[in-house]
């Protein structure tokens, strides 16, 4: 039995979820549950016994001196709260570690347990993979579920991937099969610049999520990091011809296939959150790809922070094969 201390009566509570690995192309994903916990300041209360899950000599555990006396923190998976402040309160569960390298049906029932103690309501996991998408069009965001009546009330895809599958797709099906409501956002990283950090993707994962869950997220500086990426991938680009040509012939293929979608929908969406900001006011408070394979290999950001300019463009080294809309072929 999971007992948790110290942990209030939670209001309306979701979990978010994230899981650096396959699943967080360009640390899109991730970011976006560790930028929710530092503007609202999460307080974490529990984290899972390491030696359970993780393989050390795949995610090794790192040495720091404090105060001249040396610790060692261990990786992990923690769980912390915030409280959403406004007219509608209501608490986030987030969830934020490494994908775990064993047992990970135990996994996900220990983090059900946690949901099923904390009253949590919808559970949302967040990813990112690589994808035929160019960097200077919007970030194409997918949202799935396996509950088709989820699926029609939140105007989601019932999933129908097939394939290879990470921890995010795992922790989806052990949602559906507890009885949990659950929901995958995916942001769609340029396969041909999939180093982190990407800040690009990371506002777009939390754009929708506000959508999805009706609350108001700070975005801080990220408004101003995405541009400042934006603009640095597109002066690295304009450096190579073939890049630049490449990166113009997904441009091409992504407006083509998106005319259609230009709805009075998706127009709505937008102006709704344009108004949402304005009146709001400030609240206190290897990668998968989309077949599914692995795409480059996982790069850390930097450890020192900040913000870090975006590396060159890899040139593609085949024609790009028409996959479809990204929006369609993710992995689950």
């Amino acid at each position: 039995m999971i007992e948790l201390e110290g942990v209030p009566e939670l209001i309306d509570p979701v979990m978010v979820a994230a899981f650096e690995g396959w699943n967080d192309a360009g640390d899109a994903a991730s970011t976006a549950v560790a930028h929710l916990d530092k503007e609202w300041k999460g307080e974490v209360f529990a984290a899972l016994d390491a030696e359970d899950y993780y393989d050390f000599q795949v995610n090794r555990p790192t040495v720091w001196m404090d105060a001249g006396v040396r610790k060692i923190t261990w990786p992990t998976t923690r769980l912390s709260v915030v409280r959403v402040g406004g007219e509608k309160p209501r608490d986030l569960v987030l969830v934020r570690g490494i994908e775990p390298s064993m047992r990970w049906r135990s996994f996900c029932n220990e983090l059900l347990g946690f949901a099923h103690e904390l009253g949590v309501e919808l559970v949302v996991i967040l990813g990112a993979l690589l994808g035929d998408t160019p960097h200077t069009r919007p970030v194409p965001i997918s949202g799935t579920t396996s509950d088709s009546d989820l699926a029609q009330r939140m105007d989601l895809e019932e999933t129908k991937y097939e394939g290879p599958t990470g921890i995010v797709g795992i922790l989806q099906e052990a949602c559906t099969h507890a009885g949990v409501p659950a929901v995958s956002l995916w942001a769609a990283v340029p396969h041909y610049v999939s180093q982190p950090p990407n800040p690009k993707a990371t506002l777009a994962l939390l754009n929708r999520l506000e959508d999805l869950i009706d609350v108001r997220i700070p975005l801080g500086e990220l408004p101003e990091d995405a541009r400042a990426w934006q603009v640095g991938v597109d002066q690295l680009a304009a450096e190579d011809s073939e890049v630049a040509e490449y990166v113009q012939t997904l441009e091409e293929a992504r407006d083509t296939a998106e005319l259609p979608e230009a709805s009075g929908e998706a127009i709505a969406r937008e102006f709704e959150r344009y108004l949402r900001r304005r009146d709001g006011g400030p609240q206190p408070g290897g990668h998968a790809t989309a077949d599914g394979s692995d795409g480059a290999p996982y790069l850390r950001d930097n450890p020192g922070g900040g913000r870090t300019k975006p590396q060159r463009p890899a040139k593609p080294d085949t024609e790009p094969e028409a996959d479809g809309d990204d929006e369609d072929s993710t992995e689950e």
